[in-house]
């Protein structure tokens, strides 16, 4: 699972814990995943319990948190991520879909069309997903394309980029925004900011919405 990988290799390399948002509203759910969560009780529920947990993920320092693709979409839990510094892994539709179709969209409730093959399917649902979050996503306070990172490693193929390199170009930019901010008179960060991270992904594991 990248996000999970990616994230670990942050919080290890940060000495900080690490967090997958989507686990972490599981947990307050009674252990129901977040595809029964969706089916059960619809997305609206969902999406105010996933605010909630961010909110309390918020005021806990030194840690780096996974956000779900559709967390985003909520003013109020920007405030809660501007705790910290938000990344957005930016990456191809067509990776992604690639990657979806070939666990299947059943436990995706927003790419679960009705026909199509998996990865028409797929891309669909993530197109028509990625037009809403797409301004969205442009708030966030990095953005690590992977795209251009496969380019510069001389990769044709962004999937044959690994969790580690991707890891490694946060942590560059992490310290490119950290070095900025202290030399600069007018701090666009504040120091506790760098103790929260907040790793904001479009679909890449089985259940992140």
């Amino acid at each position: 699972m990248l996000r999970t990988t990616v994230g670990k290799i942050l919080s290890e390399a940060l000495g900080y814990t690490f967090v997958d948002s989507d686990e972490y509203v599981e947990q307050t759910a009674g252990g129901n995943s977040v595809s029964h969560i969706f089916q059960q009780y619809g997305e609206d529920y969902f999406r105010d319990i996933e605010s909630e947990a961010l909110q309390k993920l918020s005021i806990i320092p030194r840690q780096v948190v996974a956000t779900g693709g559709g967390s985003v979409v909520r003013p109020i839990n920007w405030k809660y991520m501007r705790q910290g510094i938000t990344v957005f892994l930016d990456v191809p539709l067509d990776a992604l879909a690639r990657r979806i179709a070939a666990v299947g969209t059943d436990s995706r409730p927003l790419l679960h069309l009705d026909s199509g093959d998996p990865y028409t399917k797929a891309f669909m649902g993530l197109f028509t997903l990625s037009k809403k979050r797409v301004e969205a996503h442009s708030d966030a306070d990095v953005t690590v394309s992977l795209l251009d990172l496969a380019d510069d490693l001389g990769f044709e193929d962004v999937s044959d980029v690994g969790p580690a390199a991707i890891a490694l170009r946060c942590l560059y930019r992490f310290r490119s925004i950290y070095r900025t901010t202290m030399r600069s008179p007018c701090k666009r960060f504040s120091n506790s900011q760098f103790e929260r991270f907040f790793f904001l992904f479009f679909f890449f594991e089985e259940n992140n919405l």
